[in-house]
């Protein structure tokens, strides 16, 4: 399980540090505060922070997260799909994400 996590956390750090605006990390911080999102509330929190982004692109962010990450599962419902950081992987997000919140106020937005 070690090696796994290892990786994990390797691609959570090149996911971050290619983090030029702040918004994936400020995604992150959402997944750890709510736990539990659809594409439309991410949506909605990401412009209420102040990031310019379309929809697309929140979606698109959120499926890479997803498959290339692998610390999200989602579940289909009628109208979106509903995400949330994988149990196992809540602890290794938080470690990778604390040294990144006292360069910026990301973990003040949420």
């Amino acid at each position: 399980m070690k090696k796994i996590d290892d990786g994990v956390k390797n691609r959570l750090i090149k996911f971050i540090l290619k983090d030029k605006t702040g918004i994936r990390k400020s995604l992150l911080w959402l997944f750890l505060q709510i736990k539990s999102c659809n594409t439309v509330e991410i949506y909605d929190y990401l412009i209420k922070q102040g990031f310019k982004v379309n929809y697309r692109a929140v979606s698109a962010m959120v499926g890479q997260m997803h498959s290339r990450l692998g610390i999200l599962r989602f579940n289909w419902t009628n109208e979106h799909n509903v995400y949330t950081i994988k149990e196992d992987y809540l602890d290794i997000v938080k470690m990778v994400l604390t040294p990144f919140s006292g360069r910026d106020s990301i973990s003040g937005h949420v």
